[in-house]
């Protein structure tokens, strides 16, 4: 499967390096559709189980925003990944799967109200979490831990005190992930630096 889909996008379609042995591909958004497609109707990925945004950070550039996918075939039993980035830091788009999944639609739009990525050609893209006018996305690295001053919607009237955050304490804190020495996915959890990283990088 891997060899054939990458020929039928050589330019645009690579092998994604994959620790969790899932097989991964990074694409290109201008085909992400098509790809999409193929894996549903010629590779029998009859499910997008999961879309998680990303933000490589303020320093990555145009780079910074993109797109986890994984899709999942019920009769071959296996999951794939595929990653597309967005190519502008300033106004992140990707295009919609919906037409493809219908599963598609409110994953986009956690995507759209957190990250801010925008999703060309959904049918309803609008916020889901957030209200409607929030002007911030909460999920991008360089948004506070405790939240930013914003106007509160109309259904928030006499609660005007509920407009101050008041950041929780980070007890046994400030937490940090190990990135050395470890094989599985739960053992790169943040940990208290109490906790001791010395012991969690020799894992």
């Amino acid at each position: 499967m891997q060899e054939k889909l990458i020929s039928e996008f050589p330019e645009t379609l690579s092998v994604r390096k994959s620790i969790d042995g899932i097989l991964a591909f990074n694409c290109n958004k201008n085909v992400l559709l098509r790809v999409a497609s193929r894996l549903r109707d010629e590779y029998e990925f009859q499910v997008l189980t999961d879309l998680a945004s990303i933000d490589m950070g303020v320093d990555a550039g145009n780079s910074r925003f993109g797109a986890v996918y994984h899709f999942y075939s019920h009769t071959k039993k296996m999951y794939v990944r595929v990653v597309a980035m967005c190519d502008s830091s300033e106004s992140p788009t990707l295009p919609s799967l919906c037409s493809v999944y219908k599963g598609a639609d409110w994953l986009e739009r956690e995507a759209y109200d957190l990250m801010g990525i925008v999703f060309e050609g959904h049918p309803s893209l609008r916020r889901i979490l957030m209200w409607d006018g929030y002007p911030y996305h909460p999920l991008r690295k360089d948004f506070p831990l405790a939240g930013k001053e914003a106007p509160l919607p109309p259904t928030f009237e006499g609660n005007e005190d509920a407009t101050s955050v008041i950041p929780a304490p980070e007890e046994g804190g400030p937490f940090h992930s190990p990135n050395t020495g470890v094989r599985f996915a739960s053992e790169r959890e943040p940990r208290s630096v109490e906790g001791g990283l010395e012991t969690i990088d020799n894992i």
